[in-house]
């Protein structure tokens, strides 16, 4: 069964399941999906927990399976909680954790908790995720969005009493505040719980918002092409200064650019000649929210400028090898800077050009 984020304490409220799977990339949205599980747990009489992490090739799964075979009928009601952090069990622990699930049949005195990170598709369909998913619930934790944050800051205030003023002003502080946390939820949150302690329930100005929190942002280079892609240029002006000063490399940055380009090209040329645009843009492996970006984009772009950008893109690999070139700055990450403007102006609608 697998049950929405949002949904999770909705579904609580009904009753607990014997398993409950959190797997994501999001770790602050996963610990909170957890305390939920094991607050509600507590207040229904679990309150033993065992916890178990695996790490390396020789974990004992036997102390799992001891962990949840071991309760008698006298004992107390206990959560099993095992943390996977590669995702990846082995094939020991595939066939423990099949093991596990039969434990949880016919008996309310186990809840196990699964806690892991992002899981591609085949692991999704596994033997060992399929057994956890059928006797309980499965939650996927997706990061918020850069568009949804100010959103989710907005929701976050609102719950300990606070507000930013209404109409254009609130959105701008909302916007100046998502500037300074993107891409680190852990510390958006704690300097959300920052202002609760600085200033009373009630409505927030910018420049009490500019006095408290502190520019926390990290930026993801896969991220980049997110912003390139969506036409947002002074955000691409601050991940590629903020991805320069984390010491990322610039031959990552470029793959990332060149990757998008090349599948723009390649998807453009296959929907010239006829072919379907789902076709074409899972053949590339586009999907998701850059799937939905690439379906927006495409239609404003000929082809003979993707051309241009793919030629661009093969000088650009040149110069962060060392090369020069008379047309293009000698600092790779200039030349990075003026290879991503150039895309992400030409993703833009043309009114946006024009301006």
């Amino acid at each position: 069964m697998q049950v929405a984020l949002n949904q999770l304490a909705a579904h609580l409220a009904k009753g607990l399941k014997p398993i409950y799977v959190l797997h994501g990339e999001e770790p602050l949205l996963q610990q909170e999906a957890a305390d939920l599980i094991r607050l509600t747990a507590r207040q229904q009489g679990f309150t033993e927990r065992s916890v178990f992490t695996v790490a390396g090739a020789h974990f004992d799964w036997g102390a799992v399976l001891a962990a949840g075979g071991s309760l008698s009928l006298f004992a107390d009601r206990q959560i099993v909680e095992l943390r996977i952090p590669s995702g990846k069990p082995g094939k020991e622990g595939s066939q423990a954790l099949q093991e596990v699930a039969e434990q949880t049949q016919d008996n309310d005195a186990l809840l196990v908790l699964v806690l892991l990170p992002r899981l591609d598709k085949a692991t999704q369909s596994s033997a060992w995720f399929a057994a956890l998913e059928g006797r309980g619930v499965s939650v996927r934790i997706d990061p918020i969005e850069r568009s949804a944050l100010p959103a989710w800051i907005a929701q976050r205030l609102d719950a300990q009493g606070q507000r930013v003023e209404a109409g254009e002003a609130g959105q701008n502080t909302l916007q100046f505040f998502a500037d300074r946390v993107e891409g680190n939820l852990l510390a958006a949150h704690q300097e959300i719980q920052k202002l609760a302690l600085l200033y009373p329930k009630g409505e927030l100005s910018l420049a009490q918002i500019e006095a408290c929190v502190l520019n926390v942002a990290r930026y993801d280079v896969f991220k980049l092409g997110e912003a390139v892609l969506s036409g947002h240029q002074a955000r691409v002006q601050r991940m590629l200064d903020g991805l320069r000063a984390e010491g990322e490399s610039e031959v990552l940055v470029h793959f990332t650019l060149a990757e998008d380009i090349r599948a723009l090209r390649q998807v453009k040329e296959s929907v010239s000649q006829g072919q379907p645009l789902p076709m074409a843009l899972r053949e590339n492996r586009v999907w998701g929210l850059r799937e939905r970006l690439f379906e927006r984009v495409l239609p404003r772009i000929a082809l003979v400028d993707l051309d241009n950008l793919l030629l661009a893109a093969h000088t650009v690999d040149g110069l962060v090898k060392g090369l020069r070139h008379p047309d293009w700055p000698q600092d790779a990450w200039q030349a990075l800077h003026k290879l991503a403007m150039q895309l992400c102006q030409a993703c833009q609608p043309s009114t946006a050009r024009g301006r």
